[in-house]
């Protein structure tokens, strides 16, 4: 069973955390830090597999802390939870090693899909000594696959970010599919196929517009 510690500032965040994850029997929670100062000293005093980190946290934030981790070299993974949209959070996140980046408000699915992609790396990488080039390209073209088969066929992960990060910098405004699609570099049959799925997963709203003057269009826009 792996071990999950939650670095988490709001209570209510975390205990959904703690209730997503014991959901799942492969995990337990071990242990829950409202910040990131003692989140490190948890670490140092007891094994964990797997964090659950916030970014915006009192004292040291999620990104320092993870720094301060690889720095110390303690052998633990992260799944980021946080508000933090931004793409310039998002890149540092990549930077640091994360096995995902979850934006709130997220779904249980969502969530689990997360935990998947934990359980993916590190079951590829078990049992493993030195490793062959088609040994690491099996392992991360497999991490990839799992991601992907955890959608619906024909939607990809890469292209639902590309558009929901589109849709966030609009958060109050309609749009219809054709202006999504010409912003973001698709055409607008995928980026209905997109919408369609967000609509149904909750993640978007979408709205007919019959006052076109002519044929009627769905606008969308995030859902809050």
């Amino acid at each position: 069973m792996y071990k999950v510690l939650i670095v988490e500032d709001d209570p209510m965040v975390a205990m959904i955390n703690e209730q997503y994850i014991r959901r799942n029997k492969q995990f337990c929670v071990v242990g829950k830090c409202k910040d990131g100062k003692s989140a490190l000293e948890f670490l140092e005093q007891n094994a964990v597999d797997l964090l659950i980190l916030d970014v915006f946290m009192p004292y040291t934030d999620g990104f320092e802390t993870l720094r301060q981790i690889r720095k110390k070299q303690i052998s633990v993974d992260a799944i980021m939870v946080t508000a933090a949209n931004d793409r310039d959070s998002l890149e540092e996140a990549l930077h640091l090693g994360i096995v995902d980046y979850l934006v709130k408000p997220f779904t249980f699915d969502r969530f689990q899909m997360a935990l998947d992609k934990f359980i993916a790396q590190t079951d590829a990488l078990k049992d493993l000594g030195t490793l062959s080039q088609k040994n690491i390209d099996f392992i991360i073209d497999n991490a990839r696959k799992k991601s992907e088969e955890l959608y619906p066929k024909g939607i990809q992960e890469k292209t639902l970010r590309l558009i929901l990060e589109h849709l966030k910098e609009h958060p109050q405004t309609w749009l219809t599919g054709d202006a999504i699609a010409e912003k973001v570099g698709l055409t607008g049959v995928t980026v209905r196929r997109y919408m369609n799925y967000l609509a149904e997963s909750g993640k978007v709203i979408g709205e007919m517009n019959y006052e076109t003057g002519g044929r009627p269009c769905m606008l969308y826009r995030i859902a809050e």
